[in-house]
């Protein structure tokens, strides 16, 4: 008898840079149907002047990953199975975190060794986690062949803003 893929809660993350304001992040966790089992966000981080100098051009990697995404990770009471970003700074919560970090790629037809297929879209992983190749391969294999992972992250975005919003009324 085959071995059912494993249901899979899956984490998206997004960071919005605000401009003067500095960089507000949200961590939703989802059930393998996308609904919503947590959703944890920040207040804005604003590197100061001399961050900025010493972190130079990893300073958006830190602030980003090390920063907001380990402490959004830490909050969270639903544990993800994975992580997943559209944006490429996020691979590096990889190295603070003890499970899977995905890199979403522009939807393609053709796959490229590194890369997983996931729904609608193919998956880039951390080069320094060869192991997490094969939990995600598993998780992904349960997606239908249309699913959209960026979506959740719109609903990320969405929920920052209206977060920010809800927060300037106050």
């Amino acid at each position: 008898m085959a071995q059912a893929a494993p249901k899979a809660q899956l984490g998206f993350l997004g960071v919005v840079n605000l401009s003067g304001t500095g960089f507000v992040g949200g961590l939703l966790v989802t059930n393998q149907l996308g609904r919503p089992l947590e959703f944890q966000c920040t207040t804005p981080v604003k590197p100061n002047r001399t961050q900025e100098i010493l972190y130079g051009p990893t300073l958006n990697s830190f602030v980003c990953a090390e920063l907001i995404g380990k402490t959004l990770f830490e909050r969270l009471q639903v544990k993800p199975q994975v992580i997943v970003s559209d944006q490429p700074e996020m691979l590096a919560l990889r190295t603070v975190v003890a499970l899977p970090v995905c890199l979403i790629l522009p939807k393609s037809n053709s796959v490229s060794e590194g890369m997983i297929r996931a729904g609608a879209h193919f998956l880039k992983l951390h080069s320094d986690f060869p192991d997490d190749f094969a939990l995600v391969g598993e998780i992904a294999k349960s997606f239908p062949a249309d699913a959209d992972l960026i979506e959740p992250l719109e609903r990320v975005r969405e929920a920052l803003q209206e977060t920010l919003r809800a927060g300037a009324a106050a």
